[in-house]
């Protein structure tokens, strides 16, 4: 989208993957010659992610940042970019726990193919999707365990994935210990010891809690990164609708149920329009379409700009600034907008 806009790129390499950025840098650079555009227009930089990082937001010829990572790396991008002397956007995609909402009276078929569909999804890339479904509601009682079990016996199933790096794979254990720890929540599936030859292999887990102790405590909304799953019980709609106001900002949240019962939900859909970009029904979120109508993006944390998406026709206004030709006479219009249209454009007019 950057380049739709105009404007060249420049990329930092991430520093532990040095050979297959330069690959895949190195087909960017051929498809950039063959395409005609300009030398200059793809740069690839290596070095220590920080200090490179930092010093590219920080030069006077960067206008914008695009960022994918944690959100202590994007917030910290973001306040250099705002302390800078002319302040440029950031926009950073941080952390979502992307909220599955199960609704009742589903029957054990609709839940069992619930359960089915969740797996995949939660495990898909070693759950390293940053639309991977990290919390699930469900109702309790008998429905609901038969739905935890189901799901469990598929995760169990699951073999193991490598993770991007070794320090990803390290961060991922350690989130799980730390929310297995907490108060409230049983640890049903803990992932297996099992690093690989490349020391970065994850296995999935599973963990239960009710919404009580899930209102009691902050942390157990933190993301972990990787194929975990917290499987989250309530009782009634005001539980969820307490849920729902307790989250941070969201990438998605979706809803299964039946379509007649949506109406009585209501207050918990206006909850979750207000949390999260992409709203799903009986769907489930790692799938993006790249379309016109697609948001990927969300309120703080998900990103560090909760007006803007990542995928689709609409993230190329991240990179490009509007300016308004008024009274102009024709000759003197840029090209791209003369009535005649000479460069035979897609316009929209208003």
């Amino acid at each position: 989208s950057a380049w739709a806009a105009g404007c060249p790129v420049i990329v930092k390499a991430h520093h532990a993957h040095p050979a297959t950025s330069l690959i895949v840098g190195r087909a960017v650079v051929e498809s950039v010659r063959a395409c005609g555009l300009p030398e200059g227009a793809f740069s690839l930089i290596f070095g220590e992610g920080r200090t490179v990082g930092q010093a590219l937001v920080a030069h006077p010829d960067v206008k914008a940042v695009g960022f994918t990572g944690s959100r202590a790396g994007g917030r910290a991008l973001f306040d250099l970019a705002s302390q800078r002397p002319e302040p440029i956007p950031v926009f950073a995609e941080m952390s979502s726990v992307n909220p599955i909402f199960v609704m009742p009276g589903l029957g054990d078929a609709k839940m069992d193919e619930i359960a089915t569909g969740l797996h995949g999804s939660a495990t898909l890339g070693a759950g390293q999707f940053c639309t991977n479904p990290g919390i699930v509601l469900f109702p309790a009682g008998e429905q609901g365990e038969r739905f935890v079990e189901s799901f469990l016996s598929k995760m169990r199933e699951t073999a193991a994935a490598p993770m991007l790096h070794e320090g990803i794979r390290k961060a991922y254990g350690q989130g799980v210990e730390t929310l297995a720890g907490r108060e409230g929540v049983d640890l049903l599936l803990a992932p297996e010891e099992t690093p690989g030859d490349g020391r970065c292999h994850a296995t999935a887990c599973v963990l239960t809690s009710d919404a009580r102790s899930f209102l009691s405590d902050e942390s157990l909304l933190e993301e972990v990164f990787g194929p975990s799953t917290l499987l989250v019980s309530y009782e009634d709609s005001s539980e969820l609708n307490e849920v729902a106001e307790a989250l941070d900002g969201q990438l998605t949240a979706s809803v299964f149920g039946k379509e007649e019962n949506l109406p009585s939900y209501g207050p918990l859909l206006d909850i979750l329009e207000t949390r999260a970009g992409r709203l799903l029904f009986n769907q489930f979120p790692t799938g993006v379409e790249v379309c016109g109508a697609v948001v990927h993006g969300g309120p703080y944390p998900a990103t560090t700009d909760g007006r803007s998406t990542s995928v689709g026709t609409g993230a190329i206004l991240r990179f490009a600034r509007p300016v308004c030709y008024q009274g102009f006479p024709e000759e003197l219009l840029p090209d791209e907008l003369k009535e005649d249209n000479p460069m035979q454009i897609e316009r929209t007019e208003a």
